[in-house]
């Protein structure tokens, strides 16, 4: 595509609790083909809100957090996120568990965080309690019949963004979009060029653009942190990362980690289990584990784990 032909037609919407945004790098005539492109995603969005909120008493997610130990029929986004939750799980050593719904909801986080006030001045006392078991003992799929059985209540919000922003990425590149970036709220995939014909610009949340900024191309990227969503009650601090494995610990070492990985979906699930680890654990796990994340600190230090280099635009 010449340089000169190129222009960049962008959508802006909200959907499932963000900003959810689009840019289409394409020929200036072309306009239609992005707009309609963009209905398209905004009804991916919408479809998967149905689905994974566990906000509506009408999802899916609810209907089957109501029907404990009985086998339910799900639909195919909900089985693939499953399947997803059992295999973070595995491999990040339990740090990634979507069984952490009730400690959730007893620090508060039982309706949208955007509309309601999470504070709270009474002196009431708050006990959680460690998630005990094998995941793969409360969530029993049946793959062959799209079904599944869950023992304990669960939340795939958690990584519903991420696979949500890779289903609007693949519907643009099987309808032949070969540059473009999909973001919901900082969870995005970029992929080809940008209308400079250069690689995708990325900033990173709480630093300055000229300090340093990634640079994206066929990839997904999320960033997990306590930076936006903390509250207090009875004087208590809490924040929405609870660790499943030390729930009554709410570390604030870490203010955010931002991982890239092949799909969004994938580095949304590592990056919250890398803000969990801590600095020095999570360093070690994403390096052992070929990861490229990036550690930022409330001093705003930054660590960077090796393979995150490559992705550093100098």
């Amino acid at each position: 595509m010449d340089k000169n032909n190129r222009q960049t037609f962008k959508t802006e919407f909200r959907a499932m609790g963000t900003t959810v945004s689009a840019d289409i790098v394409l020929e200036k005539t072309k306009e239609d083909s992005a707009r309609k492109a963009f209905r398209e995603i905004r009804t991916i969005f919408e479809k998967n809100e149905k689905i994974f909120s566990r906000f509506r008493p009408d999802s899916e997610l609810s209907k089957i957090n109501q029907n404990l130990g009985k086998e339910i029929r799900v639909s195919p986004e909900m089985l693939e996120v499953l399947e997803l939750c059992l295999k973070f799980n595995k491999i990040s050593e339990g740090y990634f568990d979507p069984r952490v719904i009730e400690n959730l909801e007893r620090i508060g986080y039982d309706k949208d965080f955007k509309s309601h006030d999470f504070n709270d001045r009474s002196g009431k006392e708050i006990f959680l309690e460690k998630i005990e078991g094998g995941l793969e003992d409360d969530l029993i799929i049946d793959a062959r019949m799209r079904a599944v059985t869950i023992k304990k209540r669960i939340d795939t919000t958690g990584i519903a963004k991420g696979y949500t922003v890779d289903e609007a990425a693949n519907y643009l590149s099987e309808k032949g979009f070969q540059n473009f970036i999909v973001d919901a709220g900082g969870d995005m995939l970029a992929q080809g060029v940008n209308d400079e014909g250069e690689d995708w610009r990325i900033g990173i949340e709480g630093l300055e653009d000229d300090r340093l900024m990634l640079k994206l191309k066929n990839e997904g990227i999320a960033t997990s942190g306590i930076s936006r969503k903390r509250w207090t009650i009875g004087g208590r601090k809490f924040h929405h990362l609870v660790n499943p494995k030390d729930p009554e610990n709410f570390s604030y070492e870490i203010k955010t980690v931002t991982v890239i990985a092949e799909k969004t979906v994938e580095a949304d699930g590592r990056a919250k289990v890398l803000v969990l680890m801590g600095k020095e654990k999570g360093l070690e796990f994403a390096d052992r584990h070929d990861l490229k994340a990036l550690f930022l600190d409330y001093k705003g230090n930054i660590y960077l784990s090796r393979r995150m280099k490559e992705n550093i635009l100098s």
